[in-house]
């Protein structure tokens, strides 16, 4: 009876013997498994403090001695372990990226596989780019605001499409010209003052007399030859981009002016200056009463080039900067053309003195910059000029396609001396040379015999067929982008044979960026921006213009 009594009393003990209470380490790695079953994303969304629990866990039992305690330990934590990875089934999530605007490329390639073809957008996300090949866009630091591009519609182009297309192909050139939505946005155009050397019906001014008379008062001055086809093309050019700029000048003056009585070469009859000054005034009215605005002009095209086979005229900068302060410039102010800009010079990059010449002369105050041509010397010869007159502007205004030569260097060429290297070099303008020539290069008037325009007009099929040119793809990789009054911004290049680049900034905000891969291997490069950066790769001379906003 006693032992029964001690042992139901020890049961007794054993039964109302307090149970260990958990640590808040057990506790937690119990609540752990419990979640895991029911949330098994949660090693997404648990803190680090949280998933540590086991490792803690283990760390409080494991040097308590016992070894029982011990092996039992070891086997709660491999069972919360288990628990939570099996359960998650994820790893956990990497640092959010935040995604910054869209952006749009389009591409033209050398194989014409792609012509200024959308290509699927891409997107800025946070942090810089990296790797040898890095370009930064910062608007924060801006140069030159562009006019535009463009080309010249030239007598000869104006021919043609007025008389070798119908009505309705000729509106849809003119759109794909001209509409920076259907088309490539021609914004800038460069008229001739009476004939050049591709003029469809020969030479002509706006004052012809007979020959061995003169008319000083300009009694026989008429724009009637232009009133056929070029001012309406003008005009509807107008209609579909309204903010189009138009820019003229003389490949020579009526040949009754001139030293050699004919416009085919020789130099001005100085004397005669007051009288070209009012012809000026004269064209300009003209062309202002038949809804034509004109935005600039210059004295005289190439002035240092002379050829008795086309319209041409030798001025040397002494005479041009006498033209200009004494007679031109004084003639428009007193007509209320004061705002008509002023282009120096006109020829090209190869004898930056002339234009120096003439901006450090008298006619300084009447001068707004000076306009180049790409036939000779280098492009920097903008950059040269615009340094030491740094008040005035730049105009890159003449270049022609070659028949005959390949797109794909054309494109390079083009793209890395004009897109990029006019622009870069403080040009407020691109602008090539005829908008339209035959599938002979013509009409002529006695110049270029293998020129090329923007487009070709092959009047010798049935109808006219109409090839657009790689001179219109290039035009189109600005045109369609840059808008007028957009501001060059800054953005590190990386020269020849590499990618080269130019960036810009619309007024709207949006941003362009101009990039060449001028290499011969396809090219992968980072754009950064405001601490947001995408990664592109282009084809070996591709040429690619990306937008955002």
């Amino acid at each position: 009876m006693v032992v029964r009594a001690v042992v139901a009393n020890s049961i007794a003990v054993r039964a109302i013997k307090p149970q260990r209470v958990r640590s808040p380490e057990e506790t937690a790695g119990l609540n752990l498994i419990r979640a895991c079953r029911t949330s098994p994303d949660l090693l997404t969304r648990e803190t680090p403090e949280k998933v540590m629990i086991p490792s803690r866990l283990w760390s409080d039992l494991h040097f308590r001695g016992n070894p029982r305690l011990r092996f039992v330990s070891l086997l709660f934590l491999l069972a919360v372990v288990s628990c939570c990875v099996i359960c998650s089934g994820v790893k956990p999530a990497p640092p959010p990226v935040t995604q910054g605007p869209v952006v749009q490329p389009v591409l033209t390639t050398g194989d014409q596989t792609m012509l200024l073809r959308a290509q699927p957008t891409v997107s800025f996300v946070s942090g810089g780019g990296s790797g040898p090949l890095v370009i930064t866009a910062d608007e924060s630091v801006t140069y030159q605001q562009m006019d535009g591009v463009g080309a010249s519609l030239t007598d000869s182009s104006a021919w043609l499409l007025w008389n070798k297309l119908d009505a309705s192909q000729q509106t849809t050139l003119m759109q794909s010209l001209f509409s920076p939505s259907a088309g490539i946005g021609i914004s800038f155009l460069r008229q001739p003052m009476g004939a050049s050397d591709f003029s469809a019906g020969g030479n002509y001014s706006y004052d012809d007399v007979p020959s061995g008379q003169t008319d000083p008062s300009l009694l026989s001055f008429s724009i009637s030859h232009d009133t056929v086809y070029i001012i309406p093309l003008v005009k509807q050019a107008l209609t579909i981009n309204p903010a189009l700029k138009v820019v003229t000048l003389p490949w020579s003056p009526p040949a009754w002016m001139k030293t050699s009585g004919t416009m085919n070469g020789g130099s001005m009859n100085t004397s005669y200056f007051p009288s070209l000054a009012q012809y000026f005034v004269k064209f300009l009215q003209a062309y202002q009463q038949q809804g034509i605005p004109i935005y600039a002009i210059s004295a005289q095209n190439e002035p240092l080039y002379t050829t008795p086979a086309y319209p041409s005229e030798s001025l040397p900068a002494s005479d041009e900067s006498d033209f200009l302060a004494n007679h031109l410039g004084p003639a428009l102010t007193s007509a209320g053309l004061g705002s008509v800009k002023v282009f120096g010079y006109e020829h090209n990059w190869d004898n930056p003195a002339y234009p120096e010449s003439v901006l450090g002369s008298a006619a300084s105050g009447y001068v707004s910059g000076t306009s180049f041509h790409c036939y000779a010397g280098d492009v920097s010869a903008q950059s040269q000029v615009q340094a030491a007159y740094p008040a005035k502007d730049i105009w890159f205004t003449e270049c022609t396609g070659t028949v005959g030569s390949n797109f794909a260097g054309d494109l390079a060429w083009n793209a890395e001396h004009l897109l990029i290297g006019a622009t870069r070099n403080w040009a407020r303008s691109v602008s090539l040379w005829n908008i339209a020539l035959d599938q002979n290069s013509g009409p002529k008037n006695g110049g270029c015999s293998n020129c090329r325009g923007v487009v070709t007009i092959n009047d010798g099929a049935t109808p006219p067929t109409i090839t657009y040119n790689v001179e219109y793809y290039v035009l189109g990789h600005l045109g369609k982008f840059v808008v007028p009054g957009a501001l060059r911004i800054a953005s590190n290049t990386f020269g020849p044979g590499s990618i080269e680049d130019v960036a810009f900034k619309n007024p709207d905000g949006s941003k362009v960026l101009l990039v060449l891969n001028g290499s011969s291997a396809s090219s992968s490069f980072a754009v950064n921006w405001k601490g947001e950066s995408f990664n592109y790769t282009l084809p070996a001379g591709a040429l690619a213009t990306f937008t955002w906003k």
